[in-house]
């Protein structure tokens, strides 16, 4: 017993086949959407992309931008194909096109789906990825003579201000590294010499952050320097004082941002799976109401259309045997060979 069987006359097909080529359009412009995210998805990870520790990341968006551009040729095939089958003739041409069409369709949708779920999933090693990139990025700050490293203060500078974020977990970050170029510290000066000799791997480390860490909103002039010395500032107490410097991590920030974009495109791919199903189930309608006219020279005359041939577990059956039989015909073509190959 086919399922969900309906019964369709020529009005019924018209309106059938008129509004899955509707559909079918709208899905065109849902591929090119979700082909647009994805490029700019990518073009949001480029920015940043000496921040992240590889270059895994650029996965999601490449496989964004290749279900929308496969989305939009598959959509606009379908849309030929309901556009042509209310005229009996040039629909012919296409119907012995249509049984692997819906098949590939449906491993596309597992694909879309597939998509979607990693767009959620994505936020996990994209954590670690941000949290070992802004790490090694922290440590080349200073390294504003090093070719290929020159550009890292500028990056860094720049994302601590649009994110309003300091450092990699948090501000204190900055402590425990060396982010003033040797370039500028006087080795002359005792201050210095101290600071340098007091560190096992004598590296110049003060509590103090780059300018970019702080608030513009805090009516307080920016204290950046000696954040930790009560002494060096007036009416000021680390302890409890509200500092006037960012207090939330970039990583953070960051993966707030990201992740918020990610879940934004995952909830679109969805939606574009759910609408990519319907379109489906309208072509096989639409296919299935052609196919089974009862006087094939009548265009007027009645049919039935369908999902399924059969039922889902009937279906399920089919193509367990089917997978079977071919396993079976695998080890068959096996074995001749061995045979051959012993004999000769």
């Amino acid at each position: 017993m086919a399922l969900m069987k309906i019964k369709f006359d020529l009005k019924k097909r018209v309106k059938l086949a008129q509004f899955v080529w509707f559909l079918y359009w709208f899905s065109v412009m849902a591929g090119v959407l979700v082909l647009s995210m994805g490029l700019f998805f990518k073009i949001e990870l480029r920015k940043r992309s000496e921040l992240m520790d590889n270059n895994e990341s650029h996965f999601l968006p490449n496989l964004l931008i290749f279900v929308g551009f496969i989305a939009c040729g598959i959509n606009a095939f379908g849309g030929k194909v309901c556009y042509d089958s209310l005229d009996p003739t040039k629909f012919a041409k296409w119907q012995p096109m249509l049984k692997p069409f819906l098949m590939s369709c449906v491993g596309f949708n597992v694909l879309l789906f597939l998509t979607a779920l990693l767009c959620f999933v994505m936020r996990i090693p994209l954590q670690f990825t941000l949290a070992e990139g802004l790490k090694n990025g922290m440590k080349f700050y200073k390294d504003t003579d090093t070719p290929g490293r020159c550009y890292m203060k500028r990056t860094l500078d720049l994302m601590q201000i649009e994110f309003r974020c300091c450092g990699n977990n948090n501000y204190r970050d900055w402590f425990e590294i060396q982010w003033v170029s040797n370039r500028y510290l006087d080795f002359s000066a005792k201050a210095v010499k101290d600071r340098i000799g007091s560190n096992v791997d004598g590296q110049y480390l003060m509590d103090g952050v780059p300018f970019s860490c702080c608030n513009p909103s805090s009516p307080r002039p920016c204290i950046q320097g000696k954040m930790t010395n009560n002494s060096a500032h007036y009416s000021y107490d680390h302890y409890t004082e509200d500092l006037n410097v960012w207090k939330r991590g970039c990583r953070e920030a960051m993966l707030s941002y990201y992740g918020g974009l990610m879940n934004t495109i995952g909830a679109l791919v969805l939606l574009v799976t759910i609408l990519e199903v319907a379109v489906m189930i309208g072509l096989q309608y639409v296919n299935t109401s052609l196919s089974t006219l009862a006087n094939p020279e009548d265009p007027e005359s009645e049919s039935e259309g369908w999902i399924l041939e059969k039922t889902m577990k009937e279906t399920f059956t089919d193509i367990m045997a089917t997978m079977k039989n071919m396993g079976k015909g695998n080890q068959v073509d096996e074995g001749a060979e061995a045979g051959v190959a012993t004999v000769s």
